[in-house]
């Protein structure tokens, strides 16, 4: 069975999380955006934990559902869907090794809850498990692979947004030059990295020594809105199991669902302080000096990757999974309508087109693109055609700021709003 699975979000424990991080909210947004599998997020806190296990249910495959007592009565009809959990959490590694301070962020997929409890119970003993969501120990990333393979066989480790400067196994701040640098003679328990918003697969395809990792997406949301922004689709059984051996092996995992990396906030280098967004040739040429004030720029993952490859640029692997590239809905109703994505007219359309043609995924993938017109405007229309064309244009995000997404030129939103007027 095809479905869309979203592996790592985050609970109302972690830190500038929203309150709609619930199991109810998780639930219902899964549902609005298409996604079938959803990340329960932070099951290492034990409030959270208790929470989950109040209100899912074992549904005997590895997965939860929400309790029928949970589950609100206001999602679309055209939208509704079961929604099975997968327990998951993102742990800090914050430590040093081979004379550097590292910081590596790795996300943890767990069977059941008896799995997660025994990791919680090593876990509690090296730091604060109940300080937030997301706990920062002063624990070695190869270590925690190691506790969390003895707390269950049937787990699966992650290193998370894996090109993020300061806090991922390849970050260009306090990362490494290969999983093997990390893991060491544990490495071949990776199957799998998490790309990042700023990077997707074709960029990663050029670093031969990932051939044989699954290359995985994830939204790392911290509010349900940003559910399914990245996610994977496959081709299996919904169970734990199946999901589990399509990501080592890559047989029924079909691909994954990509933000434009240049619209992730660490794709070009710069120094957000002043402004400053450079390519890695600018960066080179300015000594990786921000030009403005001469402070160290922060270096992205562009350059990060450059840095590591040894296969030019556009390199694609026979037999790769595919990828798909989204613009989020919300922010192409917010180019259409010339508005901020947080604006009220935003969202009065955004939930219409949820109700007349179903869930985000249908409309930005599949849906017909005369249906998109009808239930919304001609420029809602153009602009979802463009962005499955890959017809976009993006000034890449950097040190902390997300890319700015242009889709019209005035001009032309002009033309398209004299053509709805005429007709």
């Amino acid at each position: 069975m095809r479905f869309i699975a979203d592996l790592h979000v985050h609970s109302h424990y972690s830190r500038a999380t929203s309150k709609d991080m619930s199991p109810e909210g998780i639930w219902k947004w899964a549902q609005l955006k298409g996604i079938t599998v959803i990340a329960t997020g932070d099951f290492t806190h034990p409030k959270w934990l208790k929470e989950l296990n109040e209100k899912l249910d074992p549904v005997g495959n590895g997965l939860f559902m929400l309790k029928k007592e949970y589950r609100a009565d206001d999602v679309p009809e055209s939208c509704k869907a079961d929604v099975y959990f997968i327990l998951s959490s993102e742990i800090s590694c914050i430590y040093g090794k081979n004379g550097r301070t590292r910081k590596v962020h790795s996300v943890i997929l767990a069977p059941d809850f008896a799995s997660a409890a025994r990791l919680n119970i090593v876990l509690s003993k090296i730091g604060n498990l109940n300080a937030d969501g997301r706990p920062i120990l002063g624990l070695d990333a190869k270590e925690l692979l190691k506790i969390t393979l003895d707390a269950s066989p049937d787990a699966l480790f992650i290193p998370a947004h894996a090109w993020t400067p300061h806090f991922s196994v390849f970050g260009a701040a306090s990362g490494f030059d290969s999983l093997e640098e990390c893991f060491e003679e544990l490495t071949p328990h990776i199957y799998a990295i998490e790309t990042g918003l700023s990077s997707d697969p074709l960029m990663n395809r050029r670093l031969s020594a990932l051939d044989g990792i699954t290359l995985v997406s994830n939204s790392d949301a911290h509010s349900a809105a940003k559910i399914g922004r990245e996610a994977n689709q496959f081709d299996t059984e919904i169970s734990y199991p199946a999901m589990i051996n399509a990501i080592k092996t890559r047989k029924g995992f079909l691909g994954t669902i990509e933000f434009f990396p240049e619209e992730g906030k660490y794709h070009y280098d710069g120094h957000r302080d002043c402004g400053v967004s450079l390519s890695p040739k600018e960066t080179i040429h300015h000594d990786y000096l921000c030009p403005v004030c001469g402070k160290k720029l922060t270096v992205g993952v562009m350059h990060r990757v450059e840095k590591l490859a040894d296969r030019e640029e556009g390199f694609k692997l026979p037999g790769a999974p595919t990828y798909f590239s989204i613009i989020p809905l919300p922010e192409i109703i917010a180019e259409g309508l010339k508005c901020g994505v947080n604006a009220k007219k935003v969202n009065a359309l955004y939930f219409p087109l949820l109700e007349k043609l179903g869930n985000e995924f249908h409309i930005l993938m599949d849906a017909p693109l005369e249906d998109i017109e009808r239930a919304g405007t001609p420029l809602i229309r153009e602009a979802v055609s463009r962005m499955r064309a890959g017809n976009v244009h993006i000034a890449p995000g950097y040190d902390g700021e997300y890319g700015k997404v242009s889709i019209f030129e005035e001009v032309e939103r002009k033309e398209i709003k004299g053509q709805m007027k005429l007709l």
